[in-house]
C-alpha cells in the first residue's frame, strides 16, 4: 500500500533572489510538500510517533526559507535534505517552491521550481 502526506501551502515571507533588492525587501512564497511514508501502524493505532508529524515539516521550510538564497532552487535542495534527514520513514518526496509576484520585469503572477526526490 503507498501512503502519501501531504503539506501545502505553506506560507511565508523570504528575502530570496538575485537582485539586492530582493535581500532588502523581500517577498511571498508558498511552499507545498508531499511526502511518500507508511503509515499503517498510525492509521491502525491512532499514534502519532508511528507517521510523520506535520508540525516538523513545517518547522523546516520555515527555518530553511528564513535563511537566504539567491536562488529558491538552492533553498528547496536545503529544504529536501533535512527532511531526508531528520524524518524517518519517507521513502521518497516532492518539494514545489513558488514566489509570487517575482521581479522579472514583466506580468507574471508567480514562478516555482520542484523537486522530486
Amino acid at each position: 500500500m503507498k501512503h502519501k502526506i501531504f503539506v501545502n501551502g505553506i506560507k511565508c515571507y523570504a528575502f530570496h533572489g538575485c537582485l539586492p533588492e530582493e535581500g532588502r525587501i523581500g517577498g511571498h512564497y508558498v511552499v507545498d510538500v508531499v511526502l511518500e511514508t507508511n503509515f499503517s501502524q498510525a492509521a491502525l493505532l491512532d499514534t502519532l510517533a508511528d507517521t510523520i508529524d506535520y508540525v516538523d515539516v513545517n518547522r523546516i521550510v520555515i527555518e530553511e526559507m528564513a535563511i537566504r538564497s539567491k536562488l529558491i532552487e538552492h533553498v528547496g535542495q536545503r529544504i529536501v535534505g533535512r527532511l531526508r534527514n531528520e524524518l524517518k520513514g519517507i521513502s521518497a518526496l516532492q518539494l514545489k517552491i513558488t514566489k509570487i509576484c517575482p521581479p522579472i520585469n514583466g506580468d507574471v503572477d508567480s514562478v516555482a521550481i520542484s523537486i522530486e526526490a
